[in-house]
Parts: C-alpha cells; structure tokens; sequence
C-alpha cells in the first residue's frame, strides 16, 4: 500500500536524482577542468546517485516507521527537507555558474545535512542507519574530490 511517507520519500529520491543530471553538464568547461587520477569516470555519477538515493529513501521509510513520536518523525522531516535543498545547490553552482570553490562552500553544508542523516536514521533503525551509510561516504568523497579540483584549477570567477 502507498502512504504518503513512501510517495514523499520515493519523490525525495526521483526529485534529486532527476534534478542532478539535469543540471549536470559535463561539456567543455568541465572537461577542460584539471582533476586527480583518483577520480571516477564520469558515467558512474548516475547509476551511483540512484542507488544511494534509493537508499537514502528507504531509510526514511524504515526510520519513520521505528519513530515512536510526533517530535521524531518531524526532525525526520526537517533533515530530509534540509538535505533536499543542499542537494539541489550543488550542481548549479558547480556546473551552471562554473563555481567549484563555491561549491566546496556549499557541500559543508550538504556533508552536514547527511551527516544529522545518518545519525537519526541510525539512532532510530541501524538498518537504516546502514543505508545512509553510502550517502555520507560518497558525499565525503565528492567533497574531498571538489577540493582536489579546486586546488588543481584555482582561481576561478
């Protein structure tokens, strides 16, 4: 059966997936960008943002089923909608405005929105705890992989 927490989260996740490649352009400007060897091909960002996406979703779903409060299932709430709009800053701003140091600004505060994520999906359900998990680990990664491009491309504007 859909409840709305399923339709929400389910949303959450197509919104971000969806909006990320629309507002990714990988053309010209980001190919001439130098970036660490260490970096992953460019066509594993998609298939790696849906599944962690996915994920994340579930999580919710889990976390807002073991919420025992009112109180809980709002905070819940309020990290979702938090994360949803730092998610949604990053890629404009990298992408669109050509602005990786403005970025690596921004994904502070996206690395903070996934990080009260996993603490309260894990205090509520450390299963879905465990499904945050790879949202926080590639996010810290993107954002070490964001400074590289920074310190191998500055300055920039």
């Amino acid at each position: 059966m859909l409840t709305p927490i399923i339709i929400a989260a389910t949303l959450w996740a197509i919104i971000l997936a969806g909006a990320g490649g629309i507002l990714t352009d990988i053309g010209p400007w980001y190919r001439e960008l130098k970036k660490p060897s260490w970096q992953p091909p460019d066509w594993l960002f998609g298939p790696a943002w849906m599944i962690i996406l996915g994920l994340a979703a579930w999580a919710a779903i889990l976390s807002w089923d073991q919420a025992s409060s009112p109180s809980e299932q709002a905070m819940l709430i309020a990290i979702y909608g938090t994360n949803f709009l730092f998610h949604l800053l990053w890629s404009p701003l990298f992408f669109k405005y050509q602005r990786p140091d403005w970025a690596l600004v921004e994904v502070v505060f996206l690395w903070l929105s996934v990080t009260a994520m996993l603490a309260i999906t894990w205090s509520l359900s450390p299963q879905a705890g465990m499904m945050t998990l790879p949202y926080f680990l590639w996010v810290s990664f993107a954002a070490l992989l964001n400074a590289k491009i920074v310190q191998l491309n500055r300055p920039f504007g």
